[in-house]
């Protein structure tokens, strides 16, 4: 067994406090004003990773045959450990947004999509138990 590199974090955790350093003293917020939407957006961006793959694992699966091509629903990647994104749900669609766009009611609207999307889910597995 090979052992496992631990990468040198230590660039990253300068950038994080340079960057909670700039919020401190830049911003009008406190932390606990400025941590929620900071979360969120980490929140968005692991979850678009997490679709990213899942969806290129999909297509390669559908390639290869072994999956038909189909329109893809919520089973299919949480299969593979990832959510069904909404459009408007993923981090690269906060990128795309104009300069001067309110980023705040992006991700307020971000959020809601993917919870109404949990919800109707858990909706419809409720009636289908019941």
């Amino acid at each position: 067994m090979t052992p496992r590199v631990v990468p040198d974090l230590n660039p990253l955790r300068l950038i994080l406090w340079g960057a909670a350093d700039n919020l401190r003293a830049n911003s009008k917020l406190t932390s606990s004003e400025y941590c929620m939407p900071l979360l969120g957006v980490i929140f968005l961006r692991h979850a678009t990773n997490r679709y990213d793959v899942a969806a290129a694992q999909i297509l390669a699966e559908q390639a290869a045959g072994k999956m038909p091509k189909r329109t893809l629903v919520k089973g299919d990647f949480l299969k593979r450990r990832a959510l069904l994104l909404p459009k408007e749900a993923r981090y690269d669609e906060l990128l795309k947004l104009p300069k001067g766009a309110n980023l705040g009611t992006a991700l307020v609207k971000a959020i809601d999509a993917i919870e109404r999307e949990f919800v109707s889910s858990l909706a419809q597995e409720l009636l289908t138990v019941g």
